[in-house]
């Protein structure tokens, strides 16, 4: 993940009609600990999987350690993240010829799908990258096969600018049409 640059962080929490986008805080770490060792929520992500022990274990004490990721807090309870970093330029796959474009993601814990819950999230990391960074080309990857990741992207505004295989599946990479 790299950093947005000069963008101050943390910022002031975000408040949608249901949820608060904040930094996260040590008491996020169980929460974090069994989203990122659910099965299905990570089925679509590649790369090493660890137990809810192992990551109870490798999670800081404090995981607000990199700028970037909103904890997503629904009636006090840990039940997501949002990240936005700069997609670096020596990855593949980019909008503009010097790269560096904003990069958004999610994770939800299962329990919150269907209920529109990582639309309103999204959306209001996307407001918040819209103040903060005008004019920013955002982007976004998606495994094909995570339709409901891929029709969250396509409801938010996103289009495919190419596809690609990557981590043994093939990838959706679309910017956010804006105006």
């Amino acid at each position: 993940m790299k950093p947005l640059g000069d963008v101050p962080w943390p910022p002031e929490p975000i408040v949608t009609e249901r949820l608060i986008l904040r930094h996260t805080k040590p008491e996020d770490r169980s929460g974090l600990a069994v989203l990122l060792s659910d099965e299905t929520t990570q089925a679509y992500l590649g790369g090493p999987t660890h137990t809810r022990e192992e990551l109870e274990e490798l999670i800081p004490s404090d995981p607000n350690t990199r700028p970037g990721i909103f904890a997503v807090e629904q009636a006090g309870e840990f039940i997501g993240r949002i990240t936005v970093q700069r997609r670096d330029r020596s990855w593949a796959h980019h909008v503009r010829d010097e790269g560096d474009e904003v990069e958004i993601g999610y994770e939800f814990l299962p329990t919150t799908w269907g209920r529109g819950i990582a639309t309103e999230a999204t959306r209001a990391a996307l407001d918040w990258v819209e103040r903060t960074l005008p004019g920013e080309p955002v982007v976004l990857t998606t495994q094909v096969a995570n339709e409901r990741s891929l029709r969250l992207a396509q409801k938010l505004g996103f289009v495919e600018v190419e596809r690609f295989a990557a981590y043994g599946a093939e990838q959706w990479f679309g910017v956010l049409k804006t105006g």
